[in-house]
């Protein structure tokens, strides 16, 4: 399955718990267990673009939204790094960001040249990208940088 589809399968069961429970129900990405994931998610913030964190399920997770209104931010460590691509690359929060627009105005971001990769979907009708990804962006600089997009927007918040 696609990971832009993996994603939204995710995040319509996580608002269809929504009104259900008070966590999200999210599946760990390959890798979560990897230490520099807990790196990252043990600092995720309390809320992002005046979104409240909600609990996660699974480990290097972490979600942002109001119960029974969906899910506006879901952020999961351990994802395969993507390798060289054409797609649209910005840099935010002092890390490089590979775009999936293909599902706009929900968008999937993933981190470019850090192992193991974070993987953030983000419904921009709810949040800014810019405000979502300079918010995470500093957490995301905890995992080494190893290559950096050769063709990049830099994105002002």
């Amino acid at each position: 399955m696609p990971r832009l589809a993996r994603a939204l399968v995710v995040v319509v069961a996580a608002a269809s718990l929504a009104g259900c429970a008070s966590s999200v129900s999210l599946q760990p990405a390959k890798d979560a267990d990897d230490p520099l994931c807990a790196e990252v998610t043990v600092r995720l913030p309390a809320t992002i673009d005046g979104q409240e964190r909600r609990w996660t399920d699974a480990q290097a997770t972490g979600a942002w939204g109001e119960p029974g209104k969906g899910t506006a931010v879901i952020l999961t460590c351990g994802v395969e790094p993507p390798g060289p691509t054409e797609a649209r690359c910005i840099t935010v929060g002092g890390v490089d960001w590979i775009v999936d627009e293909s599902q706009a105005p929900r968008y999937l971001v993933t981190s470019y040249g850090r192992t193991p990769a974070v993987e953030v979907f983000l419904d921009n009708e709810v949040v800014a990208s810019n405000e979502v990804l300079s918010a995470l962006g500093p957490l995301v600089q905890r995992i080494p940088a190893e290559r950096a997009c050769t063709n990049v927007e830099t994105v002002e918040p």
